[in-house]
């Protein structure tokens, strides 16, 4: 078994990985509002999408991967007022990887990667807390954070501009995984160009705030199947470029 899903192994299919080798996958996701056309759980399909593929990648080069279960409870303020939307303090969630991270280097496993689909400020910001305080073990700990220039740029044009929650991008992810989850009234939807990101320089808090007071952003008209593939392939590279480091030694 090159690629372990934790969740649906046993215990005896854990134990016989090659743990001195394997990447241990950590999906992030997030239980919040997407606008009146994609579920909640969308950062939760979108980031088991991001493992999926760039487990498959690594598993070409022969290195074994385990995917835990996915967080899906974290910090959400900006769809906070949202109904349905559940979050966690910062400091819980930093916490909790902290901990998780530990249950791995006691089983044997030497290599920890965080990925995450949800990028609001709170939550990026306790999980780059969390990394600070693993990378101080001997734990090898990578997370490729989407915000970054380095990472945006190969994620198409509306995630550039900030304009993506629950707009194009999310809704083609979430088109290619699940489309039995994308309500009909996607398509009645006009544009909100509003970028979060500029809104959150500004000092915005909310997505009502930041100019979205039906919880979307972005062009999820315009999303299509394919284009939701192109973008998991392209998060898969991610994913297998910022593990690949963690295996330098080997």
């Amino acid at each position: 078994m090159t690629v372990c899903w934790l969740g649906s192994a046993t215990y005896e299919e854990v134990a016989a990985l090659d743990r001195t080798r394997a990447v241990a996958m950590v999906p992030l996701g997030a239980t919040e509002a997407h606008g009146p056309h994609l579920p909640l759980s969308t950062d939760v399909i979108i980031v088991e999408a991001m493992a999926r593929s760039g487990a498959e990648r690594l598993a070409l080069r022969q290195i074994p991967v385990i995917i835990t279960p996915t967080v899906a409870l974290t910090p959400a303020p900006f769809a906070a007022a949202f109904p349905g939307t559940l979050g966690v303090s910062p400091a819980t969630l930093t916490a909790t990887l902290v901990e998780l991270a530990a249950g791995l280097a006691a089983h044997g496993f030497g290599r920890l990667v965080f990925l995450s689909a949800h990028l609001d400020p709170a939550h990026l910001g306790a999980v780059r807390q969390a990394v600070e305080s693993i990378g101080a073990t001997e734990l090898r700990v990578a997370f490729p954070d989407l915000t970054r220039k380095r990472w945006a740029g190969r994620l198409g044009e509306e995630f550039q501009t900030g304009a993506c929650h629950a707009g194009r991008f999310e809704t083609s992810i979430v088109m290619a995984e699940r489309p039995d989850l994308v309500r009909a009234v996607r398509k009645t939807l006009a544009p909100n160009p509003h970028s979060l990101s500029d809104a959150i320089r500004g000092g915005k808090h909310t997505f009502q705030e930041a100019g979205g007071p039906r919880a979307y952003f972005g062009w999820p008209a315009d999303a299509t199947a394919d284009e939701g593939r192109a973008l998991v392939n392209a998060l898969g590279a991610i994913v297998e470029e910022a593990a690949l480091p963690l295996l330098s030694d080997d």
